[in-house]
């Protein structure tokens, strides 16, 4: 029996994403239909898609799935568009709280630009070339010249299924230092299988690294996708405050029957 959803389309810096409105609690779908719908060939296209739905304590809650259809950790630039969401249904203003599988977060929004406040960030680990740092996600941070031409997809793919990582994996960030406070990143997406052209959780990592190095607060992050913007502040070995910024616009809005 086929079923009728009505959908909304959002992208952050190129991070696109399949929004549905579940505020009624009678919105529900399996894993192969949101593999479906996330399908770029068949069916709609997106890394993740994302229900808005209801929290008696705060303005909404955020269920994320990644393009596999599993339900997935916290995705920064999602949690932007679904701040942006909230605010096109008339659900808030300015600013909000919502509740998502990592904790509580709070964002603000300036037009297209929306800053999420994203979780302390506690765990670094020192690798050989880079770090290992969950910022409501696993992230593999590896350091690289003349990202550009990077086969991306090959050798995000082997270290993200790499035994270190097993056996949940790691998403994978390939980053190039531009400036002190100004880098670009590339990221291979667990979930997604492939490079995205954005990836907030990704970018705050490799922010947070420099920012380990440099003693900075604020870094700029140069994606595939766009411009995104981190800052957080240093206690101890911890950051806390750690803020993402960067666009969060609708694309279109439709309707598709599964």
């Amino acid at each position: 029996m086929q079923k009728e959803i009505h959908f909304y389309k959002y992208h952050g810096a190129g991070n696109d994403f399949v929004m549905i409105d579940n505020r009624g609690g009678n919105q529900s779908l399996t894993r192969e239909e949101i593999f479906s719908l996330c399908h770029r060939r068949f069916g709609i296209g997106a890394d993740g898609l994302i229900f808005i739905e209801p929290d008696e304590e705060h303005d909404f809650k955020m269920k994320y799935y990644n393009a596999d259809g599993n339900e997935s950790t916290m995705c920064g630039n999602g949690g932007r568009c679904i701040v942006a969401f909230a605010r096109d249904l008339g659900m808030i203003e300015r600013s909000c709280t919502f509740d998502a599988i990592d904790g509580l977060h709070e964002a603000q929004i300036d037009g297209e630009i929306v800053n999420l406040k994203m979780k302390d960030v506690t765990a670094i680990e020192h690798l050989d070339n880079g770090y290992f740092i969950d910022t409501g996600s696993p992230h593999h941070i590896e350091y690289h010249e003349n990202i550009e031409k990077l086969n991306v997809y090959e050798l995000g793919k082997k270290i993200r299924h790499s035994q270190c990582y097993e056996p949940a994996g790691t998403n994978v960030n390939f980053v190039q230092k531009i400036k002190d406070d100004e880098l670009f990143v590339r990221t291979f997406e667990r979930g997604v299988e492939d490079e995205t052209l954005a990836c907030g959780t990704g970018a705050t990592a490799a922010a947070i690294a420099l920012m380990l190095e440099k003693d900075i607060s604020n870094v700029k992050v140069k994606v595939m996708g766009g411009d995104l913007e981190v800052s957080a502040k240093k206690e101890q070995n911890n950051f806390v405050d750690v803020w993402l910024k960067g666009p969060a616009v609708q694309v279109f809005k439709g309707k598709i029957r599964i």
